[in-house]
């Protein structure tokens, strides 16, 4: 039954893996001092700029800034996904990979040696011909001159014609008993039992423009078609079959991949010639459905290999019902870092005219200026619904809305969402988030040097609510004070490396200063992706303190976050990084600080609107009495 692979099982894996053997398995490797150094597999050179390290088992490219471990390095070079690369390293080593079940909804796995694919290779090969040189040629290539398209974008699409006639793949490909059952199981072929006394077999795909589709690994596992004469429909695709499950494909993943090392957004779009035309035009991120909806699966897997989606479909009601399924099915992966953007294109046009009628540079300005933010569609779409305007509307918006909100994964979005809705409709729908948390930067701004020392007690039993706000000044007191030598937290400061940064950059130069942080629990809450991030890394050492950097990055591969850790990783290897772990401490205090800061105006806020319970008071006696707690090295660290 197929599930998660476990974590432990990739640790072990990639300690039994040498990169050096895996790369040169693939390219030309050829020592250099203690590395080894090659051309480029991703990108074009003369002089060699790719470098690996068997001490740090990482690959890095001076050229193009390609960089990663042996898992990553395969997914790239071979265009496999994630779980793809792990059963070819796995393979190689002798491992049998194993897969946790429960959790996650468990789905089909194609089989890695199944015939079909030998199979379907040799129909694309014959449907690719028979466009060359079939008699009956002449209108499909009339028709694929008609829609612009060149006989270069055609040969990299591998586009064929399945000419008229019941029996001529079958003819083509047809031998003893196992090959046409091979045939009907790859959906190639059709059989009608309907007479008993004889079966009837025959082409699936007649008189047809042929589009293969191919997985990562560009392996043809499927066919579409385009009927040129009047039957229906008018586009066919291959059934279900045990390589190919039209809910998880998408055409023209394959070809964005391999044109785009770099590859930061994918564009859904709503066919096979809008795919092909956007190419062709030299807009290579393009990528559609199968006949079927935008499904979880669809955006689950553009999200691990993209940070962005654009959805791309017609203005017409079916293209805005087809949006609103997109926009359900990206909500529940929706981490922070990932977006979703909404573009519909005028009455009467689809990518393809529009691209060819206006050009890539108007075209692309017209992404660029009319797409909306998910957030900007969602709440549009959902006032049209419910009129915000009255009473009734806002309370039937917000019942739409919540549930919808709640899906979101990403906290920093949800929480901002939420606040949108009690804009639009003045109801508090969010009662486990305050707004005080909806802008974990605020504390940071005030002023520290404008708060003086008072002496005043915390909280006596009779609790003024001035009084709270005089002892805070203390409290603010000696914490500017203490903090006024530490790096403040700023992720945007222009040229210099946040400290949040700096902190995951040592620690995954150092995994063992993990050990010397007493607990990530009291800044675990903050806002910030860095440190959200900062605080998993250290728990997940905490938990196995045996982990390496790669271990640690390979957990939040195809992720944001991955990208993130492999360039941080990337960094400390390129650049002789020392005495940095003060600077490290530093920074866990300062964290700790903010978040005790921000725990305190949270209570002082609900004071200043309400009697706060006796353990409120309790907490914020500790916390307005309580001395900072440095992290510091032990001996062990020094």
């Amino acid at each position: 039954m197929a599930g998660l692979i476990p974590q432990s099982f990739i640790d072990d894996l990639l300690n039994r893996t040498d990169i050096v053997e895996v790369v040169a398995s693939r390219i030309q490797l050829k020592k250099a001092g203690k590395n080894f150094s090659a051309r480029c597999p991703f990108h074009n050179e003369k002089t060699p700029s790719f470098s690996v390290s068997p001490d740090k088992q990482f690959y890095y490219c001076f050229g193009c800034g390609a960089g990663g471990n042996a898992l990553g390095f395969i997914m790239d070079h071979d265009h496999l996904d994630f779980p793809q690369a792990v059963e070819e390293l796995a393979k190689r080593a002798g491992m049998d990979v194993p897969h946790e079940e429960g959790g996650r909804e468990s789905r089909p796995r194609p089989p890695t040696d199944s015939p079909l694919y030998a199979l379907l290779e040799e129909a694309s090969k014959f449907y690719q011909q028979t466009l060359k040189s079939h008699p009956s040629r002449k209108a499909a290539v009339d028709y694929l001159k008609g829609r612009g398209l060149s006989g270069e974008i055609a040969r990299d699409f591998r586009l064929g014609f399945a000419p008229p006639g019941w029996d001529n793949l079958l003819k083509h490909l047809g031998g003893d008993s196992l090959q046409l059952k091979a045939m009907l199981d790859s959906g190639l072929l059709i059989e009608n039992t309907d007479n008993p006394e004889k079966t009837k077999r025959y082409d699936r795909f007649r008189d047809r423009i042929m589009f293969p589709i191919r997985d990562t690994r560009g392996r043809v596992i499927a066919f579409g078609g385009r009927v040129l004469g009047d039957d229906k429909p008018k586009y066919l695709n291959s059934p279900e079959t045990p390589i190919f499950h039209k809910g998880q494909e998408l055409y023209g993943l394959f070809e964005a991949r391999k044109n785009n090392r770099n590859l930061d957004e994918l564009m859904v779009v709503e066919g096979y010639m809008d795919v092909i035309a956007l190419a062709q035009q030299g807009l290579l991120n393009a990528v559609a459905t199968l006949g079927t909806a935008t499904s979880d699966e669809h955006v689950k897997r553009m999200f691990r290999l993209v940070p962005s989606i654009l959805f791309c479909f017609d203005g017409d009601p079916a293209g805005r019902k087809a949006a609103w399924r997109a926009l359900e099915a990206t909500l529940p992966s929706l981490e922070d870092g990932r977006r979703a953007r909404f573009m519909f294109l005028p009455e009467g046009e689809d990518p393809d005219s529009l691209v060819r009628a206006e050009g890539t540079d108007a075209f692309q300005a017209r992404l660029h200026q009319q797409a909306l933010p998910l957030a900007e569609y969602f709440f549009q779409q959902l006032s049209e619904e419910a009129d915000p305007s009255s009473l009734e509307g806002k309370a039937h918006l917000a019942t739409l809305a919540v549930p919808l909100i709640d899906k979101i994964p990403g906290q920093n979005l949800k929480t901002l969402m939420h606040q949108r809705l009690r804009e639009i409709t003045g109801l508090q729908t969010d009662p486990g988030h305050s707004n005080a948390n909806a802008n974990p930067a605020k504390s940071e701004t005030v002023d520290t040097d404008a708060y003086y020392y008072d002496s005043s007690p915390a909280f006596p039993d009779t609790t003024e609510r001035n009084t709270t706000s005089q002892s805070f000044t203390g409290y603010r007191a000696r914490e500017s004070a203490r903090r006024s030598s530490a790096p403040r937290q700023s992720s945007r400061t222009s040229g210099v490396e946040s400290p949040t940064l700096s902190a995951l950059r040592t620690l995954l130069q150092s995994p063992r200063l993990a050990g010397q942080v007493e607990t990530a629990s009291h800044f675990a809450a903050d806002g910030d992706i860095y440190t959200q991030l900062l605080v998993a890394l250290l728990e997940a050492l905490q938990k196995n303190p045996n982990q390496s950097a790669l271990q640690l990055i390979s957990r939040w591969h195809g992720t944001e976050q991955g990208r993130l850790l492999r360039a941080l990783a990337e960094k400390e290897w390129l650049i002789d990084a020392s005495n940095l772990e003060q600077q490290f401490f530093d920074t866990i205090n300062n964290l700790s600080a903010r978040q005790r800061e921000r725990a305190l105006e949270q209570l002082l806020l609900k004071a200043r609107q309400t009697e706060l319970s006796s353990d409120e008071k309790s907490q914020l006696r500790e916390l307005l009495n309580r001395e900072s707690s440095p992290a510091k090295p032990t001996s062990s660290g020094a």
